[in-house]
């Protein structure tokens, strides 16, 4: 059987065996590599290239000026049957250098050598710079026809679908980085609209570190790697990151959400998006307005524990990619409303007292709702990471007709740089005609020449004004809708580098945050404060981030400060009062559990019948069954997916036993460290240890028939969350209901208020 794709094996083995056809037409668990099982020998006979797998996507084939081609989206892909050299003459060996004789040296001559060495010597491009490790899909977007009245935004007019492609990532890590750090997490959407490309490009966050843009590379420097010893990587738990946000300490906000559950999100499907800044709307009359850009995930806003987040960094670095692509080709396709926080555009450019200019604040969703104006969703996984997802470049100045820029100095420092970084990571400024990045809407730049310019401009006058080419490209007029500049007045100043006086408020909403939490979210901020400034040398920078913690709140200062060994200073200013916002909590509410992953531990005495019906319900479901036995292979003629050797608790957001295995045969410390976990005489240790993970990470445990045994050897047999029944319908109709609150909190008393 192939381990790569057990369900499908199993089919073509069992196919024949009737009793068991309702068990094996179950839909596939997502992860096959590739389109087609793979034979045991390697093939001979010739044959073009297999076809994508279904859930791949690809970009439009428009031309590098926007024409749509009509040519199959596969077209850019490889062609023909047979080895090619780049240039396309056919190759009859390329195992082989050109020698003189076999144990001669390889000769000057050899033209596909040359060839490959050279290309796969220059493979690796820059990475990014900030976002290196990051993933993406495509999908469409469908307006509402909510903001028509606010913008001219074609997009947004109802029922208008867009093509996107979207990026999340994580900010300092590296392009081979860990998925699962504790970071601000990057959410650009491109959206292909038939008036020019609009890249809305933000984080899970909506605040930022800094509120100008020329203490970007300030704040970058300090959270990345120290530079002379290149670590650590991905993490903000070490002392530069915390000597600069110490000291500047307009970061405490975004800081202090970098140290909530939302720094560790349980998947990009389950995140919030944010614009940060505040954008203008204008509409036909030429009225204006500013917004707030919300991305709020269909799924809710859940997140991992800390325990589960540095286990996954080692067990499966790639945990969230995987979840993505696995989702949407499972069919549980991520999903998001866009929304806008609508607010009067006046000279004072503020709403409630608070700046809309500065990027450090938030406006309170209970002052301002969030309106929906769209339905973002995922339906495609990348054909080729490199040429979709590595090569995508977004900029803020990619803006349509109808959504205009303000004056944040974050946003207008952003309108620069992330032009100027494609210029080096994509070689040149032609990175737009890239197929990822081409528009779906007409182009006449007048832009010419160039690195890797793949258009043929046709003409002589790529200029304005001009007759030779007949006056082309012409000036669109008010009636053709282009893009106008909204001619804000600009109040008279002094030329100073300086910031207004709204922006010296550092704490004010840190403070909001804080209150705004539940009693188990307070007490993992504060966990994570003390974990990241643990792992400091410095006892300096330990006591001065204690003193900004004591202008925020007493409370989260003193745990912080227990938790260091060290006394809680007093406030250096007066406590902001604040009025909670609930809306910051992640508690609280029911989501749905499409695309959850529930693993379901069974043995040889395990009812086949009850674990098939509880199999197909959960993929009846949207969620994604896998079965965890002692060894792979199956049972009762079902797929296993795990074995207790490769499962970790981890992979699973609910866990199920349907059965009580005895120890397996490789359930030996010698073969596999888990095995030697603390067990229960004849439970497999390593199924002790699963249970005894997802009870301590809040997760609903289940269990029926043999399996209830397993929790009364645990200790966890009648805690809140485990539930037990007389079948395994009842076990996951109770284990549903549970996990739409993502996990049972109630199981640990909070300490803090």
């Amino acid at each position: 059987m192939e381990s790569s794709n057990p369900a499908r094996a199993v089919k073509d083995a069992v196919g024949n065996a009737a009793e068991k056809v309702a068990d094996v037409l179950t839909p596939d668990v997502p992860g096959a590599p590739g389109s087609a099982p793979p034979p045991l020998e390697e093939p001979t006979t010739p044959h073009d290239p297999l076809p994508p797998k279904k859930e791949q996507g690809a970009p439009e084939t428009v031309t590098p000026t926007g024409a749509r081609t009509g040519v199959p989206k596969t077209a850019k892909g490889q062609q023909g049957a047979y080895l090619t050299t780049a240039n396309g003459t056919r190759l009859r060996d390329t195992d082989h250098s050109l020698k003189a004789g076999p144990r001669g040296p390889i000769l000057l001559q050899d033209h596909h050598f040359r060839e490959k060495i050279t290309h796969f010597d220059h493979e690796r491009i820059p990475e990014r710079v900030v976002h290196a490790r990051g993933t993406g899909a495509h999908g469409v977007f469908t307006g509402y026809g909510t903001a028509e009245r606010l913008t001219t935004a074609g997009f947004l007019a109802k029922g208008r679908e867009t093509e996107v492609f979207v990026r999340f990532s994580t900010v300092l890590g590296s392009r081979g980085s860990a998925d699962t750090v504790r970071d601000t997490r990057g959410f650009a959407t491109k959206f292909y609209t038939d008036e020019g490309t609009f890249d809305l490009v933000g984080n899970n966050m909506p605040v930022f570190f800094i509120q100008d843009a020329i203490k970007f590379p300030d704040i970058i420097h300090a959270g990345k790697p120290h530079p002379d010893r290149e670590i650590p990587q991905a993490q903000s738990a070490h002392d530069t990151f915390w000597d600069f946000v110490s000291l500047h300490t307009e970061a405490q906000h975004h800081t202090i959400w970098n140290m909530s559950d939302r720094g560790i999100p349980r998947s990009y499907r389950t995140m919030e998006g944010f614009g940060v800044h505040t954008f203008r709307l204008v509409n036909a009359a030429g009225e204006t307005v500013l917004v707030k850009f919300h991305w709020k995930p269909k799924l809710g806003v859940h997140s991992l524990t800390w325990e589960e987040a540095q286990m996954l960094n080692g067990f499966d670095p790639d945990f969230h990619r995987r979840d993505l692509y696995d989702a949407i080709e499972a069919g549980a396709f991520p999903e998001w409303e866009l929304g806008i926080q609508v607010f009067p555009d006046t000279p004072e450019e503020t709403f409630a007292g608070i700046d809309l200019l500065d990027p450090t604040k938030i406006v309170p969703e209970e002052l301002a709702e969030v309106q929906p104006v769209g339905r973002l969703v995922l339906n495609r996984t990348p054909t080729n990471f490199f040429a979709e997802t590595e090569q995508v470049a977004f900029h803020l100045g990619h803006l349509p007709p109808g959504i205009d820029v303000t004056n944040d100095p974050l946003l207008q420092g952003r309108l620069f740089s992330y032009l100027d970084t494609q210029l080096t990571r994509l070689a040149g400024p032609n990175f737009t005609q890239i197929p990822i990045n081409r528009p779906h809407a007409a182009v006449n730049d007048m832009l010419r020449d160039g690195f890797h310019q793949q258009a043929v401009h046709a003409g002589v006058a790529p200029y304005r004004p001009n007759t030779l080419d007949g006056g082309n490209p012409f000036p669109a007029g008010p009636d053709d809708h282009p893009f106008v500049d909204v001619p804000v007045t600009v109040a008279e100043a002094p030329k100073v580098r300086a910031s207004p006086a709204s922006f010296d408020d550092h704490f004010s909403q840190a403070r909001l945050f804080w209150l705004s939490m539940s009693p188990v979210e307070k007490e993992h901020i504060v966990r994570a404060y003390a974990f990241e400034l643990g792992k400091c040398y410095h006892q300096a920078i330990k006591e001065r981030q204690l003193r900004a913690l004591a202008n925020i709140d007493p409370v989260l200062c003193a745990q912080v400060a227990a938790g260091l060994g060290l006394p809680a200073p007093q406030p250096s200013e007066p406590l902001a009062e604040v009025a909670p916002s609930p809306a910051l909590s992640q508690l609280g509410r029911e989501w749905p559990s499409d695309g959850r992953t529930v693993g379901i531990v069974v043995d040889a005495d395990s009812d086949p019948d009850g674990v098939g019906q509880v199999r197909r319900a959960v993929f009846s479901a949207g969620m994604v069954p896998l079965l965890v036995a002692a060894h792979g292979g199956t049972v009762d003629g079902m797929p296993v997916q795990r074995s207790f050797a490769t499962a970790r608790s981890v992979e699973f957001d609910a866990l199920l036993l349907a059965g009580a295995p005895a120890p397996a045969p490789d359930a030996l410390p010698a073969w596999d460290d888990k095995a030697g976990a603390p067990g229960a005489p004849g439970i497999d240790p390593r199924v002790l240890l699963m249970v005894q993970e997802c009870w301590r990470h809040a997760k609903v445990i289940g269990a029926w028939g043999p399996g209830v045994a397993v929790l009364e050897r645990a200790g966890v047999a009648g805690t809140p969350g485990v539930v037990t029944s007389g079948t395994g319908g009842e076990v996951l109709d109770a284990v549903q209901r549970l996990m739409a609150a993502h996990r049972v909190w109630d199981r640990f008393p909070a300490s803090i208020a």
